[in-house]
């Protein structure tokens, strides 16, 4: 790949993540391969960027993924003008690399139509593999890996029964039209690996798309997609992107095959911490196993009882006797773990269910309040054990 013209200074990628742990994805990607970042809860103000010169990625923590569009239209749009006033070239609306997403809840669609009111981007790049983390893209259908065996999205263990957003559909085009009326069509890998990605997409954006959808299936493809992105954005000025990581590992095989950045041989690694305080309110089947191998490995489980949620009050004394009970494993020399299920068949996810629908609560509510409380308690057992 020929050396492209060098990075221009100051931030390449404002993003906005619509969970945390999504966020926190992108930074680490961006800060592993060099590009350092930082990532805020909030829309940062101009004394706290000041306070990180020579960043190349910023990042906005949200929530979005688990909102209304009626929310995001409130809400994203400082949030994108906020990307935009950091004067990086490409503003990433950052998605979970399993595309969860709804017409009702998290929809990306939404999230699309709401930047390109403020944007008006001449296209929309959506990047949503990453062969990093075992996510492929091909012919436009989203592919995932459980234990070395690869699954199409609407056919995986978690996501076809997913909670809240199920997916039925792995064509992303076709899922991601129930939430968008905008034209969507795919660059495949075949045009990527033959060198007629630019004439494909030319002739696409002629038709009348405004997204495009980019398969990824290794790391050429990556590194083009990555191309894609990045030189069309000199050709038409500063872009909306939608994507998971998979953006940020793209624009860095693209960087590394043009020399402009070097690879990185080592990433950067935390000192071992006297004591862990985890928690978790995932009920998928790769946290059932992870909560199992911790307990093999000198973590002590805790479960909190989430059917307590639904009830404010109730709610508070089950986090307070979560705390004390972290508390109680930290006494005693091990690290907790507390958690409102183990899995997608743990009895405490229909528990949770029948509560929620015989107290005739919201059970968007209900999770809510849960996350908040979890958060809580994190906060709550750190501070009284002086970690």
């Amino acid at each position: 790949m020929s050396r492209a013209a060098a990075l221009p200074a100051g931030p390449l990628v404002a993003f906005y993540g619509d969970d945390f742990t999504g966020a926190a994805a992108t930074m680490e990607a961006l800060s592993f391969a060099g590009l350092p970042s930082v990532l805020f809860f909030a829309a940062p103000t101009a004394a706290q960027l000041a306070r990180f010169p020579g960043i190349r990625g910023i990042g906005i923590a949200g929530i979005a993924r688990s909102q209304s569009p009626d929310w995001m239209r409130a809400h994203l749009p400082p949030l994108y003008e906020a990307l935009a006033a950091t004067g990086a070239p490409l503003m990433h609306y950052k998605i979970c690399s399993t595309f969860d997403s709804a017409p009702h809840v998290g929809s990306i669609g939404a999230a699309i139509d709401i930047g390109q009111s403020i944007f008006a981007s001449p296209w929309v790049p959506l990047v949503t593999a990453a062969p990093a983390i075992h996510r492929y893209q091909a012919f436009g259908n989203l592919f995932a890996t459980v234990a070395g065996r690869g699954f199409r999205l609407d056919r995986h263990p978690t996501m076809s029964r997913h909670p809240v957003t199920p997916m039925h559909e792995a064509d992303l085009a076709r899922h991601l039209a129930q939430q968008t009326s905008r034209n969507i069509d795919v660059i495949d890998f075949v045009a990527m690996k033959t060198g007629r990605a630019d004439a494909e997409m030319a002739v696409r954006r002629a038709a009348g798309a405004e997204i495009l959808s980019l398969d990824i299936v290794d790391q050429e493809t990556l590194a083009e997609a990555g191309r894609l992105v990045w030189e069309k954005r000199a050709t038409d000025g500063p872009q909306f992107v939608v994507g998971s990581q998979g953006l940020e590992y793209a624009l860095i095989a693209y960087f590394q095959a043009c020399g402009l950045i070097a690879p990185v041989e080592k990433p950067p690694t935390a000192a071992r911490a006297a004591h862990v305080v985890a928690v978790s309110g995932s009920c998928s089947p790769v946290t059932a196993e992870q909560l199992s191998w911790a307990e093999a490995h000198g973590f002590r489980t805790v479960a909190l009882d989430a059917t307590k949620a639904v009830e404010p009050q109730a709610w508070e004394a089950e986090v307070e006797a979560g705390v004390a009970r972290a508390l109680a494993v930290l006494s005693e020399g091990q690290d907790p773990i507390l958690h409102t299920a183990r899995g997608p068949d743990d009895p405490a996810v229909a528990a949770l269910g029948q509560a929620i629908q015989s107290a005739g609560v919201s059970a968007e509510a209900v999770n809510d309040r849960i996350g908040d409380g979890l958060g809580r308690i994190l906060d709550r057992t750190m501070r009284r054990a002086g970690l």
